[in-house]
């Protein structure tokens, strides 16, 4: 594990000024992905390991963040599995899953066959990145998964989804062990971490989250017992910021019930601009790393002064914290950078940080 400032937030260590790490900081944003865009697909971007390397690192060499994160789509398990998959521009699965196609995934040694290159690819950035920065490799937690395998999209009702948990149960019996190796070749590749992004988890009732799911992230967190964080965004988006007290209802409250085999298995979690960062933070008993969450929406705005009052605004009360009570946090969004968000944002999000708490 890396001496770095993000590894250190990572492990809970208190710091003066916060490593800073954006969901998305590689893509359509970003001028240098937009040359490389033009020339090559996006399969290629992701496939190609030194092409993906030259997209992870793109925003390391412009706006120095303290850790890089594998430019790579987390669709590409259910491709290896079986399911025909392309980007026009966006993802498109050719079909939706149901038994019969089920029955005919790959074997997990063959599947995992087909996701070397993101290994490959972690080398490459390792190889690339200085010594200071963290390398962070991600994939899409189960039901994520399955969503999208189902609905072709994690947008909407979600109907037939959650209309079928005979179907995720079988599903994810064959997808958990494949993200497992995936995960472990990822930390071969050289990942200091690796995050489950379960977006789509968001729209689960508590009790759903409970039964379906949450034992299948157990079974991911004890292959890699603290060295894994989860991220989940919010289902009610209209929901006011939310308060937090105490160690249990921080998770209890984003993943809908207490863990079979316990929280601590996770190295820490990402949290959505609806929560109460601060409160987050002071929660009693509170470990592991907290990763957020300035409104992405906001550093997106075509309006420079909006841009700064709204990032004035989320960094005064972390202001007020102390090294301790600001511990194991790592600077970032509520979720990735969108489209559009103007460059000079980014570089001044980066900076105003730094600078707010020298």
């Amino acid at each position: 594990m890396t001496d770095t400032l993000f590894m250190r937030a990572v492990r809970g260590e208190p710091l003066a000024v916060p490593p800073i790490w954006l969901m998305r900081q590689a893509g359509r944003y970003h001028r240098p992905y937009q040359l490389l865009r033009a020339r090559h697909s996006f399969e290629s971007l992701c496939r190609e390991p030194e092409l993906a390397a030259e997209v992870t690192m793109g925003p390391i060499l412009d706006f120095d963040f303290d850790a890089a994160i594998l430019f790579s789509d987390l669709l590409f398990p259910l491709e290896a599995l079986g399911m025909g998959l392309k980007y026009d521009p966006g993802p498109q699965l050719d079909g939706a899953l149901d038994e019969a196609r089920l029955a005919r995934f790959r074997p997990i040694d063959e599947a995992l066959a087909r996701l070397r290159f993101q290994h490959d690819a972690m080398v490459a950035v390792r190889a690339r990145l200085p010594r200071d920065k963290g390398l962070i490799g991600f994939v899409g937690g189960p039901w994520t998964l399955f969503v999208y395998a189902v609905e072709g999209t994690h947008a909407g009702p979600l109907a037939r989804a959650k209309a079928s948990p005979a179907l995720y149960r079988a599903f994810a019996d064959r997808m958990v062990p494949l993200l497992i190796e995936n995960i472990r070749i990822q930390f071969e590749g050289g990942a200091d971490i690796v995050m489950l992004f379960d977006t789509a988890a968001g729209e689960l009732s508590a009790e759903a989250f409970r039964t379906w799911t949450l034992p299948d992230l157990d079974k991911i967190a004890a292959a890699f017992p603290n060295q894994l964080g989860y991220y989940r965004k919010s289902g009610d988006t209209n929901r006011p910021r939310r308060s937090i007290s105490g160690q249990e209802t921080v998770f209890e409250t984003i993943w809908g019930g207490k863990s079979t085999s316990g929280v601590d298995l996770f190295a820490g979690i990402g949290l959505d601009s609806h929560w109460d960062l601060p409160a987050a933070l002071a929660a009693p008993g509170r470990r592991g790393f907290i990763q957020g969450n300035f409104d992405e929406t906001a550093l997106a705005s075509p309006d420079h002064t909006t841009f700064t009052t709204a990032l004035t605004r989320f960094l005064e009360p972390m202001r007020q914290l102390d090294a301790e009570a600001r511990r194991g946090w790592i600077c970032g969004l509520g979720h990735g950078v969108l489209p559009g968000t103007p460059e000079d944002h980014v570089r001044a999000f980066v900076d105003t940080v730094r600078k707010a708490f020298a």
